[in-house]
Protein backbone atom coordinates (compact mmCIF):
# COMPACT_ATOMS: atom_id res chain seq x y z
CA UNK A 1 0.00 0.00 0.00
CA UNK A 2 1.40 3.50 -0.83
CA UNK A 3 1.70 6.27 1.21
CA UNK A 4 -1.02 7.93 -0.18
CA UNK A 5 -3.56 5.02 0.03
CA UNK A 6 -1.92 4.33 3.80
CA UNK A 7 -3.32 8.17 4.50
CA UNK A 8 -6.95 7.57 2.44
CA UNK A 9 -7.63 4.58 4.42
CA UNK A 10 -7.29 6.12 8.12
CA UNK A 11 -9.90 8.39 7.36
CA UNK A 12 -12.59 5.67 5.94
CA UNK A 13 -14.52 6.12 8.34
CA UNK A 14 -18.29 4.33 8.98
CA UNK A 15 -20.33 6.38 10.97
CA UNK A 16 -21.70 10.02 10.33
CA UNK A 17 -18.63 12.31 9.36
CA UNK A 18 -17.79 15.84 8.78
CA UNK A 19 -16.43 16.15 4.87
CA UNK A 20 -13.45 18.23 4.97
CA UNK A 21 -11.55 18.34 1.67
CA UNK A 22 -9.85 16.18 -0.66
CA UNK A 23 -5.77 14.67 0.18
CA UNK A 24 -3.27 17.06 -1.68
CA UNK A 25 -0.50 13.47 -2.69
CA UNK A 26 2.49 15.24 -4.81
CA UNK A 27 1.12 18.19 -6.18
CA UNK A 28 -2.07 16.49 -7.18
CA UNK A 29 -5.70 16.40 -4.97
CA UNK A 30 -7.16 13.04 -5.13
CA UNK A 31 -10.82 13.30 -4.79
CA UNK A 32 -11.49 9.66 -4.44
CA UNK A 33 -9.50 10.09 -1.07
CA UNK A 34 -12.22 12.19 1.18
CA UNK A 35 -10.71 13.58 4.57
CA UNK A 36 -13.37 13.58 7.55
CA UNK A 37 -13.83 14.17 11.10
CA UNK A 38 -16.17 11.74 12.67
CA UNK A 39 -19.07 13.31 14.40
CA UNK A 40 -18.68 11.94 17.41
CA UNK A 41 -14.99 13.07 18.13
CA UNK A 42 -16.25 16.70 17.89
CA UNK A 43 -16.45 16.82 21.67
CA UNK A 44 -12.70 15.79 21.81
CA UNK A 45 -11.47 19.97 21.06
CA UNK A 46 -9.59 21.07 18.20
CA UNK A 47 -7.12 23.62 16.71
CA UNK A 48 -7.82 26.09 13.59
CA UNK A 49 -4.11 27.28 13.20
CA UNK A 50 -2.93 29.56 10.09
CA UNK A 51 -1.10 33.02 9.57
CA UNK A 52 -3.43 35.60 8.49
CA UNK A 53 -5.27 35.34 5.28
CA UNK A 54 -4.85 31.66 5.21
CA UNK A 55 -8.68 30.45 5.01
CA UNK A 56 -8.85 30.16 8.67
CA UNK A 57 -13.14 31.95 9.13
CA UNK A 58 -13.88 29.49 5.95
CA UNK A 59 -12.93 26.58 7.16
CA UNK A 60 -14.95 27.83 10.71
CA UNK A 61 -17.55 27.92 8.24
CA UNK A 62 -17.23 24.86 6.49
CA UNK A 63 -16.95 22.70 9.89
CA UNK A 64 -20.03 24.85 11.20
CA UNK A 65 -22.12 24.65 8.53
CA UNK A 66 -21.79 20.64 8.49
CA UNK A 67 -22.33 20.49 12.28
CA UNK A 68 -25.48 22.78 12.09
CA UNK A 69 -26.52 20.09 9.44
CA UNK A 70 -26.47 16.90 11.43
CA UNK A 71 -28.84 18.88 14.32
CA UNK A 72 -25.81 20.14 16.37
CA UNK A 73 -25.53 24.10 17.52
CA UNK A 74 -22.51 25.69 17.05
CA UNK A 75 -21.17 29.01 18.52
CA UNK A 76 -18.88 31.21 16.57
CA UNK A 77 -16.95 34.29 17.87
CA UNK A 78 -16.84 36.65 14.80
CA UNK A 79 -14.25 38.98 15.27
CA UNK A 80 -13.72 40.69 12.34
CA UNK A 81 -17.75 40.65 11.26
CA UNK A 82 -17.57 38.35 8.35
CA UNK A 83 -19.08 35.63 10.03
CA UNK A 84 -22.89 36.89 9.70
CA UNK A 85 -22.82 35.12 5.96
CA UNK A 86 -23.36 31.70 6.97
CA UNK A 87 -27.13 32.45 7.41
CA UNK A 88 -27.55 33.45 3.90
CA UNK A 89 -27.03 31.02 0.53
CA UNK A 90 -23.42 31.39 -0.97
CA UNK A 91 -22.90 32.99 -4.91
CA UNK A 92 -21.86 31.13 -7.01
CA UNK A 93 -19.18 31.42 -9.16
CA UNK A 94 -16.10 30.14 -11.19
CA UNK A 95 -14.04 30.19 -8.54
CA UNK A 96 -16.39 27.92 -6.33
CA UNK A 97 -17.27 25.68 -9.00
CA UNK A 98 -13.90 25.07 -9.45
CA UNK A 99 -12.99 24.43 -5.92
CA UNK A 100 -16.12 22.04 -6.01
CA UNK A 101 -14.93 20.08 -8.70
CA UNK A 102 -11.67 19.18 -7.81
CA UNK A 103 -12.78 17.75 -4.25
CA UNK A 104 -15.77 15.84 -5.72
CA UNK A 105 -17.86 18.20 -3.61
CA UNK A 106 -22.10 18.65 -4.06
CA UNK A 107 -22.00 22.37 -3.55
CA UNK A 108 -25.62 23.82 -3.14
CA UNK A 109 -26.00 27.47 -2.42
CA UNK A 110 -27.41 27.04 1.20
CA UNK A 111 -28.24 29.33 4.14
CA UNK A 112 -28.29 28.11 7.86
CA UNK A 113 -30.89 29.61 11.15
CA UNK A 114 -28.60 31.64 12.50
CA UNK A 115 -29.23 33.76 16.04
CA UNK A 116 -26.87 36.97 16.42
CA UNK A 117 -25.26 38.57 19.66
CA UNK A 118 -23.44 41.70 20.46
CA UNK A 119 -21.63 41.78 23.71
CA UNK A 120 -23.41 44.51 25.76
CA UNK A 121 -25.89 45.15 22.89
CA UNK A 122 -22.75 47.53 21.56
CA UNK A 123 -23.39 46.52 17.41
CA UNK A 124 -25.78 44.58 16.20
CA UNK A 125 -27.12 41.74 18.18
CA UNK A 126 -29.23 40.62 21.05
CA UNK A 127 -27.74 42.26 24.13
CA UNK A 128 -25.37 39.92 25.77
CA UNK A 129 -24.85 40.90 29.74
CA UNK A 130 -23.38 39.12 32.76
CA UNK A 131 -24.10 40.08 36.07
CA UNK A 132 -20.88 40.89 37.97
CA UNK A 133 -21.79 37.81 40.55
CA UNK A 134 -22.16 35.37 37.60
CA UNK A 135 -19.04 36.46 35.82
CA UNK A 136 -16.96 35.89 39.22
CA UNK A 137 -13.79 36.98 40.72
CA UNK A 138 -11.20 34.84 38.27
CA UNK A 139 -12.78 36.35 34.83
CA UNK A 140 -13.33 39.47 36.25
CA UNK A 141 -9.43 40.28 37.64
CA UNK A 142 -8.07 38.94 33.98
CA UNK A 143 -10.39 41.94 32.49
CA UNK A 144 -9.42 44.72 35.35
CA UNK A 145 -5.88 43.30 34.76
CA UNK A 146 -5.00 42.38 38.34
CA UNK A 147 -2.14 40.86 39.56
CA UNK A 148 -2.22 37.42 41.65
CA UNK A 149 -2.64 39.13 44.87
CA UNK A 150 -5.25 41.31 44.23
CA UNK A 151 -6.70 38.77 42.17
CA UNK A 152 -6.94 36.66 45.56
CA UNK A 153 -8.41 39.47 47.28
CA UNK A 154 -10.98 40.34 45.32
CA UNK A 155 -12.19 36.69 45.61
CA UNK A 156 -12.60 37.47 49.04
CA UNK A 157 -14.97 40.52 48.42
CA UNK A 158 -16.96 38.26 46.49
CA UNK A 159 -17.33 35.46 49.17
CA UNK A 160 -17.74 38.55 51.45
CA UNK A 161 -20.80 39.69 49.63
CA UNK A 162 -22.09 36.15 48.74
CA UNK A 163 -22.47 35.03 52.47
CA UNK A 164 -24.01 39.09 53.20
CA UNK A 165 -26.56 38.26 50.61
CA UNK A 166 -25.37 41.69 48.02
CA UNK A 167 -26.02 40.83 44.93
CA UNK A 168 -23.32 42.10 42.78
CA UNK A 169 -25.85 42.66 39.18
CA UNK A 170 -23.65 45.73 37.12
CA UNK A 171 -20.04 47.82 38.58
CA UNK A 172 -21.64 50.33 40.65
CA UNK A 173 -22.24 47.40 43.22
CA UNK A 174 -19.48 45.79 43.27
CA UNK A 175 -17.81 49.38 43.53
CA UNK A 176 -20.15 50.53 46.57
CA UNK A 177 -19.17 47.15 48.37
CA UNK A 178 -15.46 47.98 48.38
CA UNK A 179 -16.24 51.34 48.20
CA UNK A 180 -17.73 50.85 52.38
CA UNK A 181 -14.73 48.10 53.03
CA UNK A 182 -12.41 50.91 52.23
CA UNK A 183 -14.50 53.60 54.63
CA UNK A 184 -13.50 54.55 58.19
CA UNK A 185 -16.85 52.85 59.02
CA UNK A 186 -16.51 49.65 57.09
CA UNK A 187 -12.81 48.81 58.27
CA UNK A 188 -14.39 46.64 60.96
CA UNK A 189 -15.96 44.62 58.10
CA UNK A 190 -12.57 44.51 56.48
CA UNK A 191 -10.61 43.43 59.16
CA UNK A 192 -13.05 39.95 59.22
CA UNK A 193 -11.76 39.65 55.86
CA UNK A 194 -8.95 37.74 56.21
CA UNK A 195 -6.06 38.70 54.43
CA UNK A 196 -7.30 41.71 52.98
CA UNK A 197 -6.06 44.95 53.03
CA UNK A 198 -6.90 48.28 52.83
CA UNK A 199 -4.22 49.16 50.26
CA UNK A 200 -5.14 46.21 47.75
CA UNK A 201 -8.95 47.15 48.23
CA UNK A 202 -7.97 50.25 46.91
CA UNK A 203 -6.00 49.66 44.36
CA UNK A 204 -9.02 47.23 43.07
CA UNK A 205 -11.96 50.22 43.49
CA UNK A 206 -9.71 52.34 41.90
CA UNK A 207 -9.30 49.57 38.83
CA UNK A 208 -13.03 49.50 38.95
CA UNK A 209 -13.17 53.26 38.40
CA UNK A 210 -11.09 53.30 35.75
CA UNK A 211 -12.37 50.42 33.81
CA UNK A 212 -16.26 52.25 34.30
CA UNK A 213 -14.87 55.01 32.76
CA UNK A 214 -13.71 53.14 30.34
CA UNK A 215 -17.33 52.54 28.65
CA UNK A 216 -17.23 48.77 29.88
CA UNK A 217 -20.14 49.02 32.49
CA UNK A 218 -22.47 48.34 29.82
CA UNK A 219 -21.49 44.73 29.29
CA UNK A 220 -22.95 43.81 33.22
CA UNK A 221 -26.43 43.84 34.33
CA UNK A 222 -29.68 42.54 33.70
CA UNK A 223 -31.20 40.15 32.35
CA UNK A 224 -27.99 38.02 32.44
CA UNK A 225 -27.70 35.52 28.84
CA UNK A 226 -28.97 32.43 29.46
CA UNK A 227 -26.24 30.19 28.09
CA UNK A 228 -29.00 27.50 27.54
CA UNK A 229 -29.91 29.59 23.98
CA UNK A 230 -26.50 28.51 22.74
CA UNK A 231 -28.40 24.44 22.86
CA UNK A 232 -30.90 25.10 20.73
CA UNK A 233 -32.19 23.42 17.33
CA UNK A 234 -34.22 25.11 14.53
CA UNK A 235 -37.67 23.92 13.72
CA UNK A 236 -36.17 22.05 10.83
CA UNK A 237 -34.15 19.92 13.20
CA UNK A 238 -30.68 21.84 12.34
CA UNK A 239 -28.35 23.45 15.15
CA UNK A 240 -28.67 26.88 15.21
CA UNK A 241 -25.72 28.65 14.96
CA UNK A 242 -25.25 31.42 17.25
CA UNK A 243 -22.78 34.67 16.16
CA UNK A 244 -21.32 36.66 18.38
CA UNK A 245 -20.52 40.26 16.13
CA UNK A 246 -17.38 41.60 18.06
CA UNK A 247 -15.93 44.25 15.46
CA UNK A 248 -17.98 47.25 17.64
CA UNK A 249 -15.42 45.99 20.86
CA UNK A 250 -12.00 44.98 18.88
CA UNK A 251 -10.45 47.64 20.97
CA UNK A 252 -11.63 45.84 24.30
CA UNK A 253 -9.47 42.31 23.34
CA UNK A 254 -9.27 41.42 27.27
CA UNK A 255 -12.69 42.32 27.68
CA UNK A 256 -13.92 39.84 25.11
CA UNK A 257 -11.32 37.07 25.01
CA UNK A 258 -12.44 36.69 28.76
CA UNK A 259 -16.17 36.85 28.03
CA UNK A 260 -15.60 34.13 25.65
CA UNK A 261 -14.61 32.27 28.08
CA UNK A 262 -17.61 33.03 30.80
CA UNK A 263 -19.68 31.93 28.54
CA UNK A 264 -18.20 28.25 28.30
CA UNK A 265 -17.77 28.43 32.39
CA UNK A 266 -21.47 29.14 32.34
CA UNK A 267 -22.13 26.04 30.39
CA UNK A 268 -19.26 23.91 32.28
CA UNK A 269 -21.37 25.16 35.77
CA UNK A 270 -25.29 24.17 34.20
CA UNK A 271 -24.22 21.24 32.22
CA UNK A 272 -25.22 17.46 33.08
CA UNK A 273 -22.42 14.67 32.27
CA UNK A 274 -23.45 12.79 29.34
CA UNK A 275 -19.91 11.07 28.57
CA UNK A 276 -19.34 10.14 25.00
CA UNK A 277 -22.52 10.59 22.99
CA UNK A 278 -23.02 10.32 19.45
CA UNK A 279 -22.69 13.56 18.61
CA UNK A 280 -21.83 16.86 20.52
CA UNK A 281 -24.91 19.15 22.54
CA UNK A 282 -22.35 22.04 21.09
CA UNK A 283 -19.72 22.67 19.49
CA UNK A 284 -17.98 26.27 20.70
CA UNK A 285 -14.95 28.24 18.31
CA UNK A 286 -12.91 30.22 20.67
CA UNK A 287 -11.18 32.38 17.85
CA UNK A 288 -8.21 35.01 18.19
CA UNK A 289 -7.59 32.14 21.01
CA UNK A 290 -4.13 34.05 22.01
CA UNK A 291 -5.63 37.26 23.33
CA UNK A 292 -7.07 34.66 26.63
CA UNK A 293 -3.77 33.54 27.27
CA UNK A 294 -1.52 36.98 26.82
CA UNK A 295 -0.77 38.03 31.09
CA UNK A 296 -3.46 35.35 32.00
CA UNK A 297 -2.86 34.31 35.69
CA UNK A 298 -1.44 30.86 37.09
CA UNK A 299 -5.26 30.44 38.20
CA UNK A 300 -6.55 31.54 35.30
CA UNK A 301 -4.50 28.73 33.28
CA UNK A 302 -5.26 26.19 35.76
CA UNK A 303 -9.04 26.40 35.26
CA UNK A 304 -9.05 26.81 31.88
CA UNK A 305 -6.99 23.58 31.69
CA UNK A 306 -9.60 22.04 34.08
CA UNK A 307 -12.27 23.37 31.87
CA UNK A 308 -11.48 22.14 28.85
CA UNK A 309 -10.39 18.14 30.07
CA UNK A 310 -13.77 18.41 31.73
CA UNK A 311 -16.55 19.89 29.81
CA UNK A 312 -15.92 17.38 27.25
CA UNK A 313 -17.91 14.81 28.96
CA UNK A 314 -20.91 17.14 29.27
CA UNK A 315 -21.05 16.86 25.18
CA UNK A 316 -19.00 20.66 24.47
CA UNK A 317 -16.69 20.72 21.73
CA UNK A 318 -14.21 23.05 21.77
CA UNK A 319 -12.23 24.63 19.12
CA UNK A 320 -9.59 27.00 19.77
CA UNK A 321 -8.47 29.32 16.82
CA UNK A 322 -5.52 31.43 16.62
CA UNK A 323 -2.17 31.60 13.99
CA UNK A 324 0.64 29.15 15.94
CA UNK A 325 -0.06 26.17 18.01
CA UNK A 326 2.74 27.94 20.51
CA UNK A 327 -0.20 30.75 21.30
CA UNK A 328 -1.88 27.93 23.52
CA UNK A 329 -0.56 26.62 26.65
CA UNK A 330 0.92 23.12 26.38
CA UNK A 331 -1.77 21.38 28.80
CA UNK A 332 -4.98 23.04 26.96
CA UNK A 333 -2.87 22.19 23.34
CA UNK A 334 -2.62 18.28 24.34
CA UNK A 335 -6.49 17.99 24.85
CA UNK A 336 -7.12 19.15 21.29
CA UNK A 337 -7.31 16.15 19.02
CA UNK A 338 -8.33 17.45 15.53
CA UNK A 339 -6.16 19.65 14.08
CA UNK A 340 -6.41 21.92 10.78
CA UNK A 341 -3.21 23.66 10.23
CA UNK A 342 -3.56 26.31 7.05
CA UNK A 343 -0.15 27.74 6.33
CA UNK A 344 2.79 29.37 8.16
CA UNK A 345 4.99 32.25 7.05
CA UNK A 346 8.79 31.79 7.79
CA UNK A 347 9.97 35.22 7.07
CA UNK A 348 11.90 36.31 10.53
CA UNK A 349 14.12 34.28 12.97
CA UNK A 350 11.01 33.99 15.27
CA UNK A 351 8.96 32.84 12.21
CA UNK A 352 11.32 30.20 11.62
CA UNK A 353 11.51 28.82 15.32
CA UNK A 354 7.25 28.94 15.38
CA UNK A 355 7.44 26.69 12.47
CA UNK A 356 9.75 24.44 13.67
CA UNK A 357 7.17 23.98 17.12
CA UNK A 358 4.40 23.54 15.36
CA UNK A 359 6.05 20.73 13.23
CA UNK A 360 6.57 19.32 16.71
CA UNK A 361 3.15 19.01 17.62
CA UNK A 362 2.46 16.74 14.43
CA UNK A 363 2.19 13.02 14.79
CA UNK A 364 4.80 11.40 12.47
CA UNK A 365 3.97 12.18 8.66
CA UNK A 366 4.51 10.85 5.45
CA UNK A 367 5.44 14.49 4.26
CA UNK A 368 8.28 17.30 5.11
CA UNK A 369 6.16 19.56 6.75
CA UNK A 370 8.42 22.54 7.29
CA UNK A 371 8.58 22.46 3.48
CA UNK A 372 5.02 22.03 3.32
CA UNK A 373 3.18 24.74 6.03
CA UNK A 374 5.23 27.43 4.11
CA UNK A 375 3.86 26.64 0.58
CA UNK A 376 0.20 25.93 1.21
CA UNK A 377 -1.95 27.81 -0.56
CA UNK A 378 -5.22 29.32 0.45
CA UNK A 379 -8.17 27.14 1.57
CA UNK A 380 -5.16 24.09 1.71
CA UNK A 381 -4.46 22.80 5.73
CA UNK A 382 -2.58 19.59 7.25
CA UNK A 383 -4.98 17.89 9.22
CA UNK A 384 -4.54 15.33 11.71
CA UNK A 385 -8.00 14.44 13.70
CA UNK A 386 -8.93 11.56 15.75
CA UNK A 387 -10.52 8.28 14.35
CA UNK A 388 -13.70 6.83 15.88
CA UNK A 389 -11.22 4.63 18.53
CA UNK A 390 -9.69 7.83 19.45
CA UNK A 391 -6.49 7.52 17.73
CA UNK A 392 -5.01 10.51 15.61
CA UNK A 393 -4.82 9.94 11.65
CA UNK A 394 -2.32 10.35 9.53
CA UNK A 395 -1.50 13.66 8.86
CA UNK A 396 -2.88 14.45 5.61
CA UNK A 397 -2.54 17.51 3.59
CA UNK A 398 -6.03 18.88 2.29
CA UNK A 399 -7.95 21.05 -0.26
CA UNK A 400 -10.45 22.31 1.57
CA UNK A 401 -13.88 22.27 0.17
CA UNK A 402 -15.70 25.63 -0.25
CA UNK A 403 -18.27 26.99 2.35
CA UNK A 404 -22.02 26.75 0.99
CA UNK A 405 -23.34 30.10 2.78
CA UNK A 406 -22.50 33.56 1.52
CA UNK A 407 -18.34 33.79 2.06
CA UNK A 408 -18.51 37.70 3.67
CA UNK A 409 -21.31 39.74 5.52
CA UNK A 410 -24.31 40.08 5.45
CA UNK A 411 -25.83 43.53 4.79
CA UNK A 412 -26.25 45.58 8.02
CA UNK A 413 -30.19 46.44 7.74
CA UNK A 414 -31.46 42.60 7.23
CA UNK A 415 -28.77 41.78 9.94
CA UNK A 416 -30.87 43.97 12.41
CA UNK A 417 -34.12 42.63 10.77
CA UNK A 418 -32.53 39.25 12.09
CA UNK A 419 -32.11 40.73 15.08
CA UNK A 420 -35.41 42.37 15.79
CA UNK A 421 -37.61 39.43 14.52
CA UNK A 422 -35.87 36.79 16.49
CA UNK A 423 -37.73 35.17 19.29
CA UNK A 424 -34.99 36.12 21.89
CA UNK A 425 -35.06 39.95 21.09
CA UNK A 426 -37.59 40.93 23.53
CA UNK A 427 -36.30 38.97 26.54
CA UNK A 428 -32.56 40.61 26.50
CA UNK A 429 -32.89 43.53 24.55
CA UNK A 430 -33.67 46.23 27.63
CA UNK A 431 -31.45 46.55 30.45
CA UNK A 432 -33.16 46.16 34.07
CA UNK A 433 -31.71 47.82 36.93
CA UNK A 434 -33.31 46.03 40.02
CA UNK A 435 -32.32 46.57 43.56
CA UNK A 436 -28.90 44.99 44.50
CA UNK A 437 -26.28 45.54 46.45
CA UNK A 438 -25.58 49.26 45.43
CA UNK A 439 -28.98 50.13 46.43
CA UNK A 440 -29.06 48.27 49.68
CA UNK A 441 -25.98 50.03 50.50
CA UNK A 442 -27.08 53.42 49.49
CA UNK A 443 -30.97 53.32 51.57
CA UNK A 444 -31.54 55.15 54.46
CA UNK A 445 -32.25 53.57 57.53
CA UNK A 446 -36.01 53.87 58.72
CA UNK A 447 -36.79 56.74 61.01
CA UNK A 448 -39.45 56.16 63.89
CA UNK A 449 -42.35 58.26 63.41
CA UNK A 450 -41.62 61.04 66.26
CA UNK A 451 -38.08 61.86 64.80
CA UNK A 452 -38.12 65.34 63.28
CA UNK A 453 -38.63 65.78 59.46
CA UNK A 454 -35.32 66.03 57.95
CA UNK A 455 -34.39 67.14 53.93
CA UNK A 456 -35.88 64.33 51.55
CA UNK A 457 -33.78 61.44 51.19
CA UNK A 458 -33.70 62.14 47.68
CA UNK A 459 -32.63 65.62 48.19
CA UNK A 460 -30.06 64.07 50.90
CA UNK A 461 -28.70 61.47 48.05
CA UNK A 462 -28.31 64.88 45.35
CA UNK A 463 -25.65 66.74 47.90
CA UNK A 464 -24.35 63.19 49.18
CA UNK A 465 -21.31 61.38 47.05
CA UNK A 466 -21.55 57.79 46.33
CA UNK A 467 -18.95 57.24 49.04
CA UNK A 468 -21.40 59.49 51.83
CA UNK A 469 -24.31 57.35 51.07
CA UNK A 470 -22.41 53.63 51.53
CA UNK A 471 -20.85 55.29 54.73
CA UNK A 472 -23.94 56.47 56.24
CA UNK A 473 -25.93 53.29 55.25
CA UNK A 474 -27.64 51.89 58.07
CA UNK A 475 -29.35 49.26 56.04
CA UNK A 476 -25.64 47.97 55.69
CA UNK A 477 -24.83 47.62 59.35
CA UNK A 478 -28.30 45.38 59.62
CA UNK A 479 -26.72 42.56 56.74
CA UNK A 480 -23.06 43.02 58.58
CA UNK A 481 -24.40 41.63 61.46
CA UNK A 482 -26.62 39.28 59.91
CA UNK A 483 -25.01 35.38 59.09
CA UNK A 484 -26.08 35.81 55.47
CA UNK A 485 -29.27 35.94 53.41
CA UNK A 486 -31.41 32.82 51.59
CA UNK A 487 -29.54 34.71 48.56
CA UNK A 488 -26.06 34.42 49.41
CA UNK A 489 -26.42 30.83 50.75
CA UNK A 490 -27.98 29.73 47.25
CA UNK A 491 -25.07 31.38 45.31
CA UNK A 492 -22.44 28.79 44.51
CA UNK A 493 -19.38 28.98 42.50
CA UNK A 494 -17.60 27.02 39.85
CA UNK A 495 -14.00 26.71 39.11
CA UNK A 496 -13.61 30.11 37.59
CA UNK A 497 -15.26 31.49 40.78
CA UNK A 498 -18.86 31.84 37.95
CA UNK A 499 -21.72 31.45 39.87
CA UNK A 500 -25.48 31.72 38.69
CA UNK A 501 -28.53 31.69 41.33
CA UNK A 502 -30.28 28.89 41.62
CA UNK A 503 -33.26 29.64 39.35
Amino acid sequence: MSDSETIAAGYAFTGPALDLGALLWDGACLPDAQIRIPLPMLNRHGLVAGATGTGKTKTLQLIAEQLSAQGVPVFLADVKGDVSGISAPGAANDKVAGRAAEVRQQWTATGFPAEFYALGGIGHGIPVRATITGFGPVLLSKVLQLNQTQEQSLGLIFHYADTKGLELIDLKDLRAVVTFLTSDEGKTELKNIGGLSTATAGVILRSLTAFEAQGMADFFGEPEFDTSELLRTASDGRGMVSVLELPAVQDKPQLFSTFLMWLLADLFHDLPEVGDADKPKLVFFFDEAHLLFNDASKAFLDSITQTVRLIRSKGVGVFFVTQTPKDVPGDVLAQLGNRVQHALRAFTPDDQKALKATVKTFPNSAYDLEEILTGLGTGEAVVTVLSENGAPTPVAVTRLRAPESLMGPIDATTLDQAVKSSSLYGRYAQAVDRESAYEKLAAEPPRPKEAPAKASPKAAKEDESMVQQVVGSGMFKSLARSVGTQIGREITRSLFGTARRKR
